[in-house]
């Protein structure tokens, strides 16, 4: 359960936590008490639709996760474009994202051109590539030290900063927060935005559930720890830096980490929190990839992928094909630098695919309504519903806000369709020829 609490952990803290604390108090007017609650509100929504995949996953604990919650519950065409769209743009895209965001750092310690920033960008993905395929206890095992290594170090930063913080928290005036309820409530949605985006990751944990040691046990006990503790390491960081700098200066900052250390401590300490991000990132990155091919050896098992991916190393036992595609992918976005776009148009979808796979439990259910299940979601079906209309609020309030963007992405996994065509033909036809042999 260790190996999944900190994997939950470390998939979710990347450079977020470092980064959105202003972008969060912009919208409220600089409010702590408002923003506070956001944080705390999109905490308790992730933690809603961890509870809600604990009982999935221990029900269906199948290398796939949300891949094969989809396919059972709403057929193979949805599952598909959801595998579809992680591997060419979510999944690949944050890797590229993160890779990237890594190079940037780490020219604050070695000075790279344009060209040498692409190239750490691809040699830190290469890395991860040739843990993940050398073996999965190898990656857990890195996986759990460099995010061991962040939360300690994110929970020591920001004792330091509170401690030494000479703002007043609790006294702070909120006279700047938002007036009008329509104001209040637009700000409120704008600052969740970035919220969720902090919080986002902890669906990975699923792809892996085909090797997780007695799932119906460890699934749910992994995702309450691991997203309450994230709760808890965020609001206490945010109550560091605003310690540390105050509203104003961390609402002004895009780099409220560095910003905040800083002030308090000197620009030689800044120095550390660039490798804290540094290690955050690749532990971020690593889960992705350590988890992410699961659902690609999934769909390729279905006859819905490339086959090879299917094939697990004979040597290794991993799904070695499946970690160097998606690799590859990811390094080209990374190098080529249009990861960017195609993360921005389409990762608001994957929140339908999010709240498809929390509605599978009530079809689950209603098959099978005697089964024997060892975890039960508590607060069914509240807790389900509640994570499943926020998702889609988010989802409804990107294609009201941002119609083009929105149009842009949902042609992007339009384009899912015509392969699922070629892809399930290939497959029915396999199928007749081994049923004729």
């Amino acid at each position: 359960m260790r190996d999944l609490v900190l994997l939950v952990i470390g998939t979710v803290i990347g450079s977020g936590i470092f980064l959105v604390p202003g972008a969060v108090l912009r919208p409220v007017g600089n409010s702590i008490a408002i923003a506070m609650t956001v944080w705390l509100t999109g905490g308790v929504l992730s933690l809603l639709g961890a509870l809600t995949y604990g009982e999935l996953s221990a029900i269906r604990p199948e290398a796939g996760g949300l891949y094969i919650f989809i396919r059972d519950t709403f057929g193979r065409p949805l599952a598909f474009l959801y595998g579809w769209t992680l591997f060419f743009v979510i999944s690949s895209g944050s890797i590229a994202t993160l890779a990237v965001a890594f190079s940037n750092y780490f020219s604050e310690f070695v000075p790279l051109s344009p060209w040498l920033a692409k190239l750490v960008s691809v040699l830190m993905i290469a890395i991860i590539a040739v843990v993940n395929v050398r073996g999965t206890r190898q990656s857990a095992d890195l996986q759990n030290i460099t995010s061991a290594i962040k939360v300690a170090a994110i929970v020591v930063m920001s004792a330091v900063l509170l401690w030494s913080g000479k703002n007043p928290i609790l006294s702070s005036p909120v006279t700047n927060a938002a007036g009008n309820t329509g104001s209040l409530l637009s700000g409120f949605g704008l600052a969740m935005i970035s919220v969720l985006w902090a919080y986002e990751g902890w669906q990975y944990a699923t792809f892996s559930a085909g090797e997780t040691v007695n799932p119906q046990r460890n699934f749910p006990r992994a995702f309450l720890i691991g997203s309450a503790a994230l709760i808890g390491i965020y609001l206490f960081a945010n109550l560091g830096y605003l310690a540390a700098i105050g509203p104003n200066s961390v609402a002004g900052s895009n780099r409220v980490a560095v910003t905040a250390v800083g002030a308090v401590i000197g620009p030689k300490a800044a120095k550390l929190v660039g490798l804290i991000i540094l290690i955050s990132i690749f532990s971020a990155a690593n889960s992705i990839i350590l988890t992410a091919p699961r659902v690609y050896y999934a769909m390729a098992n279905d006859g819905l992928f490339f086959k090879r991916l299917s094939e697990v190393h004979p040597r290794f036992g991993t799904p070695a094909f499946a970690v160097i595609s998606a690799a590859i992918w990811a390094a080209v976005l990374a190098a080529s630098g249009t990861f960017e776009q195609l993360l921005t148009y389409v990762i608001f979808i994957g929140w339908i695919f999010y709240a498809l796979a929390a509605a599978s439990i009530f079809v689950y259910r209603k098959r099978a309504p005697d089964a024997s299940r060892p975890y039960r979601v508590p607060g069914y079906p509240y807790t389900p519903i509640v994570f499943i209309v926020a998702a889609m609020a988010l989802v409804v309030n990107t294609i009201v806000t941002q119609p083009g963007r929105s149009a842009v992405g949902l042609g992007i996994v339009g384009l899912g369709i015509p392969a699922y065509v070629v892809w399930s033909r290939m497959a029915k036809r396999n199928n007749l020829e081994a049923t004729t042999k």
